[in-house]
């Protein structure tokens, strides 16, 4: 298995950042973030330690199906096909199709890193505090 790095963006800073790689002004390296969330709480949604004990239990069980995840997970296949077509979009989950449709999800990294700036460009955000305990 392997780690995904991924970090945090508004979308105003994943278009630009994609318009200044497309110019050819940015040039990515190999540590780069591969996949990007537009914000701290879409991270924790998909990475709450619920869907955490689900990626658990597939690499675990290599499930052959959403019915047999269903019973090991004790979770509601619509609420399954929800989360892991999520974190398909996120490349944390491949959904296989096997025999007569079934999805067969395989966990795709077994370690996850995030980048997290918290200056903008290595200064004070204008308006910011000094003091870390008074919150941004």
């Amino acid at each position: 298995m392997t780690t995904l790095k991924v970090g945090i963006a508004s979308y105003e800073q994943m278009k630009a950042r994609t318009m200044s790689i497309a110019r050819g002004d940015l040039v990515l390296g190999v540590n780069e973030p591969k996949v990007w969330f537009t914000s701290l709480e879409s991270f924790a949604k998909v990475m709450s330690e619920r869907n955490q004990e689900l990626l658990n239990i597939i690499a675990k069980e290599l499930p052959n199906s959403l019915t047999e995840l269903e019973a090991l997970s004790g979770r509601k296949k619509a609420n399954l096909s929800r989360t892991l077509n999520r974190m398909a979009v996120y490349g944390l989950v491949e959904l296989l199709r096997g025999e007569r449709g079934r999805i067969a999800p395989r966990v795709k990294f077994d370690r996850l890193e995030l980048e997290l700036p918290l200056l903008q460009n290595g200064r004070k955000e204008p308006g910011a505090t000094q003091n870390a305990a008074n919150g941004p």
